[in-house]
């Protein structure tokens, strides 16, 4: 038999917004989000795959703009030779009637919205059964009925649905979530499962695709698709991630003690190609004991490059503060500026203090610490 080859894919959330994002990342992140149905478009084509699964969430919302719903269909009517295969997810559900109407008044033929749990054949032996979401909370396994379905011996049988899985391989009846063993039980040779935005092999016949482009450091890296090649029914599947996210999602640690050399640390943990820089999201935990200046020269060092991201956050929440006699001496050496850090150091190194308002004490007496050196260096100057 000549191998069945498709891309599977899910969780696109076309229309996000990232509202947690400056602007100028939102509209970057949007741009990028939008293009991912050209850029899935384009990998079927480059790995002779004629067909493209998307297992549910097309959509963030049950009412994305009418400009995200048809730039989304045209782009999908754009190839010839291909042919797209949807499920509604639990964002954009059945039950979002108007969506999935005008879906149906503006797609093309090359495009099939599967909003029955009815299988389809997509190709000669192939049989696609589909597992839409009919409201935003399922309430049942909807994956159930592809047990009781038949087809001919030797037939290729690939299941598509969106939604979690139950834990510790129970397969209790009534449970809302999908069964890991449904491609055991359903005899599929193939299940494409949408909902986990990161990629995740549950067993060799079932996987999460995850997001084709990243959306949150919990799932670091690009986002991908996965290139699926069936043979033999019966057979295990090959499958091949393909990266397909433009933007790089990283979250990296920085310990950090009052030894370290922080400006050669940092340099230690950021992107290796400068060039692409501008395609990563960067979150930095910092961690560890710092002294006052070793803190400045750390946020001078990040103020050079930061800029440079597409987006870098600094979290520094578990970065503890040492405080040393000759550290006050660069603020004053006497004085009523001498006098305010002495009180402060205090406070912050009080144990009978709550860490929060020990932590209070300790920004302000970096944030005094930073002026004054800045102060000096202007004068300097």
């Amino acid at each position: 038999m000549t191998p069945f080859r498709f891309l599977h894919s899910s969780d696109l959330h076309l229309g996000k917004r990232f509202g947690q994002m400056p602007e100028e990342v939102r509209a970057d992140l949007q741009q990028a989000r939008q293009q991912v149905v050209s850029t899935l478009a384009g990998l079927a084509q480059e790995h002779e795959a004629k067909h493209v699964l998307i297992a549910g969430d097309m959509f963030d919302t049950e009412t994305p703009s009418t400009r995200v719903l048809r730039q989304a269909l045209a782009a999908m009517g754009a190839v010839t030779g291909l042919q797209w295969w949807i499920i509604p997810g639990n964002h954009d559900s059945a039950a979002a009637e108007t969506l999935w109407a005008e879906m149906g008044d503006h797609a093309s033929e090359n495009t099939h919205l599967l909003m029955q749990p009815e299988p389809v054949e997509m190709a000669p032996g192939v049989h696609l059964l589909p597992a839409p979401c009919r409201h935003r909370f399922a309430g049942e396994d909807l994956t159930r009925w592809m047990d009781g379905y038949e087809t001919p011996a030797g037939d290729l049988r690939i299941g598509l649905a969106h939604g979690g899985v139950l834990d510790f391989g129970s397969d209790a009846s009534g449970g809302e979530v999908i069964s890991p063993n449904r491609a055991s039980s359903a005899r599929l040779d193939y299940l494409a499962l949408g909902d986990w935005h990161g990629a995740f092999t549950l067993n060799e016949r079932s996987r999460y695709s995850g997001t084709p482009e990243a959306d949150r450091f919990k799932h670091a890296g690009r986002g991908q698709c996965l290139l699926v090649e069936l043979t033999v029914a019966g057979q295990p599947p090959k499958v091949t991630p393909i990266e397909s996210g433009a933007y790089h999602w990283q979250d990296r640690p920085l310990q950090l003690s009052p030894t370290s050399d922080v400006a050669t640390q940092l340099q230690e943990v950021l992107p290796a190609k400068r060039a692409d820089w501008n395609r990563h999201l960067l979150r930095l935990r910092v961690e560890g004991w710092v002294t006052a200046p070793q803190r400045l020269a750390l946020e001078e060092a990040i103020a050079k490059v930061a800029p440079e991201f597409c987006h870098f956050a600094l979290e520094k929440t578990e970065l503890r503060s040492e405080y040393q006699l000759t550290d006050l001496d660069l603020i004053a050496t006497n004085g009523a500026l001498r006098a305010a850090a002495e009180d402060l150091m205090r406070a912050a190194e009080d144990e009978r203090q709550a860490q929060s308002e020990r932590d209070i004490a300790s920004a302000a007496l970096n944030r005094l610490f930073a002026y004054t050196q800045q102060a000096g260096a202007e004068v300097e100057t």
